[in-house]
């Protein structure tokens, strides 16, 4: 199973919120690079960078700061963040983002969503962020009638590079994964699908490994310090 750990960005710095709330943030860096760095050199072979304020105004508001944390990477970088529009993709990926996480879209305007994945195949992912099976979108601000398991059978003939699906009442609050809601989720859809919120230990690793997931973002537990980077590369799976 892929392990990605997150780095979510808000005013410049490394933050997590929790549950999605933007008025329960905690600030665990000032220079996302040197978070970079220290993944990289604790053997992630992977990131996952968000722009939460792109995500919650629409624009690519972190664009050259993310292009700085690519570059310091050297390995895939999964971006997702305010990502509505042909021209930010290909910005993004000038800059080196190896794919790109679009939900907001994908809800709001499903044909376009489909035109931008047939453009760029294997390189977009599907973002599914879900309270109570129910869709939200524009930084969790808003919540549709849709379905995610809806949504990633709609999407299965598209040929996306993944589905990040995440459980928004679980993200950031280390009270462990929708196990349930996960193995749905990989049940119901042909693409991989990448586990988000709610992991705390390695425990949580190993479960979700076992309902398919292809791979699993990891943020806060990380960043506290219950669940350590080699750690959690030997629960996924991964060698160092």
């Amino acid at each position: 199973m892929e392990l990605w750990p997150a780095i979510d960005l808000r005013g410049g710095c490394c933050v997590r919120l929790q549950q999605g709330d933007y008025g329960r943030e905690t600030i665990f860096g000032e220079d996302p690079v040197k978070t970079v760095n220290q993944f990289i050199n604790g053997g992630s072979r992977r990131l996952h960078i968000v722009d939460l304020e792109g995500a919650k105004d629409g624009a690519a508001v972190q664009a050259e700061l993310i292009q700085r944390m690519v570059i310091a990477a050297g390995v895939p970088c999964q971006v997702g963040g305010g990502i509505r529009s042909q021209e930010i993709i290909e910005s993004y990926l000038e800059a080196g983002v190896s794919r790109l996480v679009i939900g907001s879209i994908a809800i709001e305007q499903p044909e376009l969503f489909a035109k931008l994945a047939n453009s760029f195949p294997n390189t977009l992912v599907l973002g599914l962020d879900a309270r109570e099976g129910k869709l939200a979108s524009r930084g969790w601000l808003e919540t549709s009638s849709q379905q995610a398991v809806d949504v990633a059978v709609q999407s299965a003939d598209l040929p996306l590079a993944a589905i990040v699906y995440t459980d928004i009442a679980r993200d950031g609050m280390l009270q462990g994964p929708n196990l349930p809601a996960l193995e749905a989720m990989v049940q119901a859809s042909p693409h991989p699908v990448v586990a988000s919120g709610g992991v705390a230990n390695s425990d949580d690793l190993r479960a979700i490994a076992a309902t398919g997931a292809a791979g699993c973002i990891v943020g806060r537990a990380l960043y506290d310090g219950g669940l350590t980077l080699s750690a959690a590369i030997e629960a996924s799976n991964e060698t160092l």
